[in-house]
């Protein structure tokens, strides 16, 4: 499809899918989490969706080319996914899915962080900082915010923060690297291809890799391999393709709420004013960065997108 310079009302809805579709997983990883190790869990959906993706680029009629000089960047953003994940699904295990939501969620603030730096037209006019500063604040304010022995850990959350920097990074990469011609189906394949053995390798460090397991936990795991990584991150990622990515980002701060809500409602969590307060700060901040420039402002130049 070409690309885009602005979000149209099929962009809309497969954004608002997608955006269900995480919020719901939010809740499965932390259920899952129960039967499964959390790192070990986390690989072994990479090595599943390995086949899952390949399949799916099989059908289109682009099975996976891995050729040489792809290779660095492939192990790079696979590993740096790896990473992302090994922090967020911890992070579930530890903190309330709605803290560590919000706290993972605040991405894009990461994302035009690094923007700033590496990509032109990118870079923190006076809107786009203070955006920045507001969601800086919300995601500080949700780390430090405590209620009682309910609100998990404060290694939870910050393994929460942990995991979003390394979405931004993937995201980065995936901008800036050659990566970004081989297209969202190829590099969501060196993702999960790196991933998988590398967290696997890991796991034994992080305890038992059996807990609880019943079948529906090993369900709720091949459903994560094909829906929600070979269905919602390529979905992600196509539409990164297409539509400017800043604005695909700012789109990501609906899953926060919607997985507060989830978790609400589903897991019995408590929903504090500071985290709801935390919750507003990153959405507002995030809109803030994300804004369409005005026609003609010279000032605001790159604010629309990536």
């Amino acid at each position: 499809m070409q690309r885009k310079d602005r979000l149209d009302a099929f962009g809309a809805g497969a954004l608002l899918a997608v955006t269900l579709l995480l919020a719901f997983n939010q809740i499965l990883v932390k259920w899952i989490n129960d039967g499964l190790q959390p790192v070990f869990f986390a690989g072994l959906r990479s090595v599943l969706a390995v086949v899952f993706v390949a399949g799916w680029m099989a059908w289109r009629g682009r099975p996976p080319r891995l050729t040489r000089g792809d290779l660095l960047p492939g192990l790079l953003i696979g590993t740096v996914f790896a990473a992302e994940f090994l922090c967020l699904f911890l992070a579930l295990d530890l903190t309330a899915v709605s803290r560590a939501s919000v706290i993972f969620y605040s991405m894009p603030v990461w994302f035009a962080l690094m923007a700033h730096f590496l990509l032109p037209g990118e870079r923190l006019v006076p809107q786009r900082a203070l955006g920045l500063a507001l969601a800086f604040l919300g995601t500080a304010w949700a780390i430090l915010s405590r209620d009682g022995d309910r609100a998990g850990s404060l290694a939870g959350d910050l393994l929460a923060l942990g995991g979003a920097l390394g979405w931004a990074g993937t995201a980065m990469i995936a901008r800036v690297s050659r990566l970004k011609a081989a297209g969202p189906e190829m590099q969501l394949f060196w993702m999960v291809l790196v991933s998988g053995p590398i967290l696997i390798l890991l796991s034994p460090a992080f305890g038992p890799l059996i807990r609880e397991v019943t079948p529906l936990h090993v369900v709720g795991v091949i459903f994560q391999s094909s829906i929600v990584v070979a269905g919602g991150f390529i979905g992600w990622l196509w539409l990164l393709s297409v539509y400017p990515p800043s604005t695909v980002a700012s789109f990501s701060f609906l899953t926060p709420i919607l997985t507060i809500f989830l978790g609400w409602s589903l897991l019995g969590e408590s929903v504090s004013p500071a985290l709801l307060g935390a919750a507003l700060l990153v959405a507002v901040g995030i809109a803030l960065i994300n804004r369409r420039p005005v026609p003609g402002r010279e000032s605001q130049g790159g604010g629309a997108g990536r």
